[in-house]
């Protein structure tokens, strides 16, 4: 254990954070058009009006975090996945200001809904395709990426950006299942039966996949110690989706929401055990792109004041709004 590595955790929490934060309200927007126009629509959107602006905290803290404790696997990334990550960020300013907009142009409503769903599927699907891309591997040479413009866009990435929708897809319909009631949640568990089937083969086709990418996955997985990690996690996601798919027979509010977050944890910890302790994937480990140490050092500092104030008004503002939500807000 050394700074490099609490760097690396800060990140990763960042990272599961956001995905965990923002994934829900992005999932909304994915599952949008499926919603009644009216009442329905606008208990979606009430659902996460109040949160939605600062679950994006944790995306800057996870970008800046690389930026500054990992400059060079920065340096690396962001010439091989620029055109993801300009998409990414596109989506969400889209999306962001179609949702502002849909309350006050009520005359265009209609058009701001359909942008806030474009603008959520975008930044959902360049995500998992940003995530594909650098598991696969991202070609170096030296100090500095040797690859093209659209090495980024392979089978495997394509396959981890639909598998990202639809996981985000199923995160949103769970948390409107536990924030909402009536027809919105009835609604809301039927797609959510259809979601868990799908994230399930989608989870088993990247799984699949993966090992091949390189080597060292393939060693990792299948071979003495690795091998316990990969008997117990098919096991552990189909447990965790089982759970679920008895919670949404059974109509929980709470539970199905956090069986979605665990199936995202425990893929999650599958990529860590398959990249750790490299930050590019076959190339540059964690302690060859980090920052010098007295570097990491200083914003240690400010980190260590800035996460817990964010935790705490976060977890505030979930405590404020933890009850169930209608047409004109929470109640």
């Amino acid at each position: 254990m050394d700074l490099t590595v609490v760097w690396a955790a800060i990140i990763v929490f960042a990272i599961a954070a956001y995905v965990v934060m923002d994934g829900f309200d992005l999932g909304i927007g994915i599952l949008f058009p499926t919603f009644k126009v009216g009442g329905e629509r606008d208990r979606a959107m009430n659902s996460i009006a109040p949160l939605w602006d600062g679950n994006e905290t944790w995306l800057v803290l996870g970008g800046g975090g690389l930026m500054a404790a990992f400059p060079l696997a920065y340096a690396i990334i962001l010439p091989a996945l620029y055109a993801p990550i300009i998409a990414m960020l596109l989506g969400l300013i889209f999306r962001g200001v179609a949702f502002e907009f849909r309350w006050r142009d009520l005359g265009h409503r209609g058009m701001w809904d359909i942008a806030f769903s474009i603008g959520s599927l975008i930044a959902a699907f360049a995500q998992g395709v940003t995530l594909g891309a650098l598991l696969q591997g991202i070609r170096v040479e030296g100090r500095a990426y040797a690859g093209g413009w659209w090495d980024w866009l392979t089978p495997f990435s394509l396959l981890t950006g639909a598998s990202l929708v639809v996981g985000y897809a199923l995160l949103g319909a769970t948390w409107l299942i536990w924030k909402t009631d009536g027809p919105t949640q009835q609604h809301a568990r039927r797609l959510t039966r259809i979601l868990v089937v799908l994230l399930i083969a989608a989870i088993a086709a990247v799984s699949l996949a993966t090992p091949f990418l390189e080597g060292r996955y393939y060693a990792r997985w299948f071979s003495w110690p690795g091998v316990l990690a990969a008997a117990q996690m098919p096991l552990l996601v189909a447990i965790a989706a089982l759970v679920l798919w008895k919670a949404i027979e059974r109509r929980r509010h709470w539970l199905p929401f956090l069986m979605t977050l665990m199936l995202f944890g425990l893929s999650l910890a599958g990529l860590i055990i398959s990249i750790w302790p490299n930050v590019i994937p076959g190339r540059i480990s964690i302690w060859e792109a980090a920052a010098p140490e007295r570097s990491q050092v200083f914003m240690l500092a400010g980190a260590g004041v800035l996460i817990p104030i964010i935790l705490i008004y976060t977890a505030w503002a979930y405590w404020v709004f933890r009850g169930k939500v209608d047409e004109t807000g929470y109640h």
